[in-house]
């Protein structure tokens, strides 16, 4: 049986790449694709998926929102992150929330077919980058890497919200929590990147490529 897979992705051309590229494997099928997390969760209530091909950057959720939601609706589907943002910038905090493999789309697309089947498998698929991310993080070792890689998963998300501009209030309203809540990740965030405002975010991210 041929490992089904959905691909989800914003832009219509990337996924008909996709998919045409996938379809030469006889050992693949693509059951499906999404331009959103929203549409991802919606293919995910009809079942019948064995791994799942995610963007990062999509319209009214970010990756990282979108592979939260997905691995709680769910935890065992393997989800392998493919974007357009070097590896430096969203691997680590993607990878510790649940996802199975990351790469990066200027890779091969015999790459990707390589990641695909080794998340079927049950494993996850390491890249040399990534793993030297992960290893530096496990063993504390660089201390010169990115600030935002210090952030929790939950600090990462108010991080991204906070940089594109929104409230606290916007925040804590579409992340179910309460104000309070989002104002001491706020401060915790602030903290860790040693930083002053928002504003001071939203530059901090547009410099590292976090935002566009």
């Amino acid at each position: 049986m041929p490992v089904r897979i959905v691909i989800v992705d914003d832009h219509a051309i990337v996924r008909a790449g996709l998919r045409q590229y996938l379809a030469e494997q006889v050992d693949l099928q693509v059951v499906g694709e999404a331009a959103s997390g929203r549409e991802a969760l919606e293919l995910l209530r009809a079942g019948g998926i064995d791994v799942m091909i995610m963007d990062v950057s999509m319209p009214g959720q970010n990756g990282v929102e979108a592979l939260a939601a997905v691995k709680a609706r769910a935890p065992e589907l393997p989800v392998l992150i493919l974007s357009s943002y070097p590896e430096a910038h969203y691997a680590t905090p993607l990878m510790k929330q649940g996802a199975s493999g990351y790469l990066n789309k200027e890779c091969e697309p015999a790459e990707i077919v390589s990641a695909v089947r080794t998340l079927a498998r049950g494993r996850r698929y390491i890249t040399a980058a990534v793993a030297e991310l992960l290893a530096d993080q496990i063993g504390g070792g660089k201390t010169d890497g990115p600030l935002h890689e210090q952030l929790s998963e939950r600090e990462f998300q108010v991080f991204l919200r906070l940089a594109q501009g929104e409230t606290i209030g916007a925040i804590a309203e579409s992340l179910s929590l309460s104000v309070k809540t989002v104002s001491t990740y706020r401060t915790r965030v602030m903290e860790k990147m040693q930083l002053a405002s928002n504003s001071d975010l939203t530059y901090y991210a547009l410099k590292t490529g976090l935002i566009q």
